[in-house]
């Protein structure tokens, strides 16, 4: 299933209505890690700040692949699960 935020691209600077923490680890909150590993809350904002359409990612899992950080450089991130369960907690869910 691909996330919901998609859709939602074209509207510029979109604010999360709600937030809060992950509970269980999921896809979803796997790629909301490594989103806000790079300093972005979500793919929302990532496509917002770099003006970009899609994210690299592993065709084999879906999670994200590469990010590019604020300051331009890049995250490379695996294929398999990054987030682990003692990490799960920190992540943010934002609800639109």
């Amino acid at each position: 299933k691909k996330s919901e935020v998609s859709g939602v691209m074209a509207e510029a600077d979109i604010k999360p209505k709600s937030i809060h923490d992950a509970k269980k680890w999921s896809a979803d909150v796997e790629n909301l890690y490594r989103f806000q590993q790079s300093g972005y809350r979500d793919e929302v904002e990532y496509k917002q700040v770099k003006q970009v359409d899609t994210v690299e990612r592993w065709p084999e899992t879906g999670f994200v692949k590469k990010l590019q950080r604020r300051d331009n450089t890049f995250n490379y991130y695996d294929k398999q699960r990054e987030c682990e369960d003692k990490e799960v907690h920190k992540v943010k869910v934002y609800v639109y």
